[in-house]
């Protein structure tokens, strides 16, 4: 896999280049226009994403969904949205070239205006970055290291059209630490361990535990991380117990269904208090899983969990499953296509790129997941100042714990006791006792 910290100028430029020699076949393309037959007065918005995969096809379903519902209404500045995926490999070592040859696909044969990715690697978005500073295209993407967002502060005039729509690294790290405050104060619990996906995104939030949790008088007893494709976690739990582990912090990005139902089946004395752990947040996770998912707190969207964070939270919830059937694991693409992206074009009186990305800098909107959603100056997500109130402005952390096949907000407290729930312990002996 390419190291993106060490990728040459002429690497670089080779990556910009697949843009001008893209083929035209071996891509899969799909295309939405509301009933209608594309045109060049369609705003065309591209998504970068496996649509056979898990994220990437609720991705491509999140930004099908909000283009139905603004051409209902008008379009933007009378002009229908048109949604075009050119499918591409997602995940943890993605191939470079091929993520490439999907952006060279949306850029140049799809001619797209805007360009949403998916759960990409490090090293694809680094790429990316680098062929959209030369297109000058805006690209939306998910979750990433700072790296990618501090390349905006450094070179702005090559970078600004690069906007992170989820949280990155130091955004996670920090709503991550008040949480653990907050179990510590509700559990008394102390001893703190971690289990992590080896990759760079989890060890940069590793690094940052190992100094936070001393600091702050927890004890640290263990550290784990796991290679991907693993699958049996048994060895991981049984060094976590016998180093005495009552909170565990799972930075699960891929092997959560194993991970939850290894801590169920062995009846592991410590609590779950999630970090990360991708798929267990969904609905879904209860049948999946075997309800071994119980008592497992986890970091969702309130949107996912169905708990009315703003007036927008349930009708997009609603919508999302009468649409397809099943329930969205975050609807934050759906606020970009639906809310976000239309208001800045909307204010910019124009699509041209430099008027959005100024736009885009002032937004200050609801959605369904955020109060006021906004981006920061190096067009990161805005999360609130205080991440424990979820009346704050911006994008506040929510935490639910699974139980009985159902989600109950335990985080922040202001909406636990608005809901009047209590936080649970397995019924197996442990450190509650």
């Amino acid at each position: 896999m390419l190291n993106f910290k060490v990728l040459t100028k002429i690497q670089s430029v080779a990556l910009v280049a697949v843009i001008v020699f893209a083929s035209i076949g071996g891509v899969a393309i799909y295309v939405l226009l509301g009933g209608q037959e594309p045109s060049s007065e369609t705003i065309k918005i591209g998504i970068l994403a496996d649509i056979d995969e898990y994220w990437g096809k609720r991705t491509w379903q999140s930004a099908v969904l909000a283009a139905e519902h603004v051409n209902a209404e008008g379009g933007i500045l009378g002009r229908q949205i048109e949604v075009i995926a050119a499918d591409s490999v997602s995940g943890v070592g993605t191939d470079v070239a091929e993520v490439t040859l999907a952006l060279a696909k949306l850029i140049s044969n799809d001619q797209v205006d805007f360009i949403i990715g998916g759960a990409l690697s490090g090293d694809s978005i680094f790429a990316c970055q680098e062929v959209i500073a030369e297109q000058k295209k805006i690209f939306f993407c998910g979750p990433t290291d700072d790296e990618f967002t501090q390349r905006v502060l450094d070179d702005y005039d090559k970078y600004k059209y690069y906007f992170n729509f989820q949280l990155n690294a130091s955004s996670i790290f920090r709503g991550m630490t008040t949480y653990l405050l907050f179990c510590r104060e509700m559990t008394g619990f102390n001893k703190v361990g971690y289990l992590g996906l080896d990759t760079d995104f989890a060890k940069g939030i590793m690094e940052g535990l190992d100094h936070f949790l001393p600091d702050n008088g927890f004890d640290l007893v263990y550290k784990g991380a796991y290679p991907m494709g693993t699958v049996d976690f048994s060895s991981y739990f049984a060094a976590a117990e016998s180093a005495g582990v009552e909170i565990m912090v799972p930075l699960i990005i891929s092997g959560a269904v194993p991970v939850v139902k290894e801590y169920h089946d062995r009846q592991s004395p410590l609590v779950i208090y999630d970090g990360i752990l991708a798929e267990i947040g969904n609905p879904e996770s209860w049948v999946i899983t075997d309800g071994k998912c119980n008592y497992v707190t986890v970091s969702v969207n309130a949107v996912t969990a169905g708990y009315p964070l703003t007036n927008k939270t349930l009708p997009a919830r609603e919508a999302y499953i009468d649409r397809w059937g099943e329930y969205p694991a975050g609807l934050v693409v759906y606020d970009i296509c639906r809310f976000i992206l239309p208001d800045a074009i909307e204010r910019a009186g124009t699509i041209e790129t430099d008027a959005v990305i100024e736009a885009l800098e002032e937004t200050n909107i609801e959605t369904s997941g955020s109060r006021n959603f906004a981006f920061t100056k190096s067009h990161s997500r805005m999360i609130s100042e205080d991440p424990n109130d979820p009346d704050a402005d911006y994008s506040p952390y929510t935490l639910f714990q699974w139980q009985n096949g159902e989600q109950v907000p335990v985080y922040p407290k202001k909406i636990m006791e608005k809901a009047r729930a209590t936080y649970i312990y397995p019924p197996w002996p442990g450190p509650w006792d």
